[in-house]
């Protein structure tokens, strides 16, 4: 058996119409953060993958390549399921940032755990559509959701 984790990734800019700084640090953050410890197996493919991620005709496109670059599968995932996680995710990260700024230590503390809360159980959604295809462990499904809620910004 091979390697079960992601070697590289990638996001598909076309998709990304618009950013901003702190957007920009938290996909860089869940970049560097998958890239260093993830458990990504999917069925019937050894590992290391790349992947890249995108999102067409309203739907979450995990291209799959080994690891010499080599093309394995399209893995490809309905969003229907996941609005109202990302616009509950987008609404609460815009008063985190807005709180980093403005708000009391106690304030910043309240958002956050809430924060968490939506991204913890948009990861468990995330990990559980994706289940009869790949196997993940929670840590990574997180990071590939703050991913994929970048893909939607617009």
């Amino acid at each position: 058996m091979g390697d079960p984790r992601i070697i590289d990734v990638k996001l598909d800019d076309r998709t990304i119409i618009w950013r901003n700084a702190d957007v920009e640090q938290e996909r860089r953050i869940a970049i560097f953060d998958l890239l260093e410890d993830n458990h990504f197996q999917p069925i019937g493919h050894d590992g290391p993958f790349r992947i890249l991620l995108r999102v067409e005709d309203n739907r979450l496109a995990v291209d799959l390549k080994d690891e010499k670059d080599e093309p394995l599968e399209t893995i490809r995932l309905g969003l229907a399921r996941f609005r109202r996680p990302i616009r509950d995710y987008f609404a609460i990260c815009d008063s985190y940032f807005k709180a980093i700024r403005l708000a009391t230590p106690s304030g910043i503390e309240t958002i956050d755990m809430a924060r968490r809360s939506i991204h913890n159980d948009a990861a468990e959604l995330l990990k559980e559509s994706l289940a009869d295809r790949i196997e993940m462990d929670f840590d990574t499904a997180r990071r590939l959701f703050t991913l994929i809620c970048v893909l939607h910004i617009k």
